[in-house]
Order: structure tokens, then sequence, then C-alpha cells
């Protein structure tokens, strides 16, 4: 599954991220993928931080998300990131695994728009950040 993948992550259901029919509450699933997106950008030695202090913010403006089969408390699972670009916005296709059984908990659409200094732009800083991760699908 990982070789499908430009960059995984693995993590661990914990008990509070869980609602009372006891799998994890949908909003949580957001959390994973963006957690997801911030270890891939520090594994290839960038950083949001360090981006927002040259007045470079990449900001969510749209998630799809498509629920297969429900995490549990404990469960351990895999984030799985590719992107691409389309026009003026950098897509996360992002799938999580639970890992028992390799089953597909979740699929991911994020679309990703880049404000420099306040206004909107192509993000150029990240294709140069990003090229060898573009699927081959780009525009």
């Amino acid at each position: 599954m990982n070789e499908k993948y430009s960059f995984c992550i693995e993590m661990k259901v914990r008990d509070y991220e869980c609602d009372i029919q006891g799998v994890v509450n949908n909003a949580n699933y957001q959390h994973y993928l963006e957690h997801a997106r911030h270890e891939f950008l520090e594994s290839i030695g960038g950083s949001f931080s360090q981006l927002h202090n040259q007045g470079i913010d990449p900001m969510v403006s749209k998630i799809t998300l498509e629920y297969k089969r429900p995490l549990r408390g404990g469960d351990k699972f895999v984030v799985g990131v590719n992107m691409l670009r389309k026009g003026a916005k950098l897509v996360f296709l992002q799938d999580i695994y639970n890992l028992d059984g390799d089953a597909l908990a979740v699929k991911g659409e994020v679309d990703v728009v880049c404000l420099k200094d306040g206004r909107l732009t192509r993000g150029e800083v990240f294709d140069e950040m990003f090229k060898e991760y573009f699927t081959k699908n780009n525009e």
C-alpha cells in the first residue's frame, strides 16, 4: 500500500476521538488528514511557520471526504498522501487505511490555495518544493 503514495504516516485512534457509538467522530478524520499534510511538508524540509514568516499562507478551500469504514478506539491506521496541481490549487489526495486488514476507511480530497501577503497567488513556491511529488495527472 505505501508504495502508491508520496508520503505515509502511521497513527493510532485515541479514545477521546470516538463518539458514543464507539467510532471516530467524523470531524477527527480532517485532523488526521491535516496532520499528515503537515508531517509531509516537514519531511521535505518545509514548515508552515517558516512559510507564514515569509508571508506565504496555504489555506484549505474545499474538503471532500468519503467514509468507507469506521475507525474505532485503539485502531492503528495509516494516512497516505499524493498531490497534484489544478490551476492555482494544490490538491491533496489522501486515504486512510485501518492497518487491521488494510481496509480503506476514508478517501479524501483536499483543495489548498495559497495567499502571499494576504493576496491569492498560484503558490509558485510549492511548484519547486513539491515538483517530484506531483502526480502525472497535472494540468
